[in-house]
């Protein structure tokens, strides 16, 4: 299962989720999210666990837990939705 967790400090890295996260079971991976052109936390992250059983528990141990100061939002991450595109692009005629 893949695990969104969110409200993070700046100042996670990944092996503070994977610290954190293993208590609870075995973990396939730990990524906090960065921007790609600072390489600053974007303030979130996933964690996934092979085990359904152990990553509810996790979810419902962690979510609203203190972590660097702040209270971590843990969820179970749901797929992006795909991306429409365009927005408010308006084609320029000449």
């Amino acid at each position: 299962m893949k695990i969104y967790v969110g409200n993070l400090s700046y100042n996670v890295k990944d092996a503070d989720l994977l610290e954190i996260f293993k208590e609870y079971g075995e973990i396939a991976s730990a990524k906090v999210i960065t921007d790609k052109f600072t390489g600053r936390s974007k303030g979130f992250g996933f964690v996934e666990m092979p085990n359904d059983a152990e990553a509810q528990n996790a979810i419902k141990e962690l979510n609203d837990a203190e972590l660097d100061n702040r209270n971590i939002k843990v969820n179970e991450a749901r797929e992006p939705e795909p991306n429409r595109g365009g927005g408010n692009y308006q084609r320029r005629r000449n």
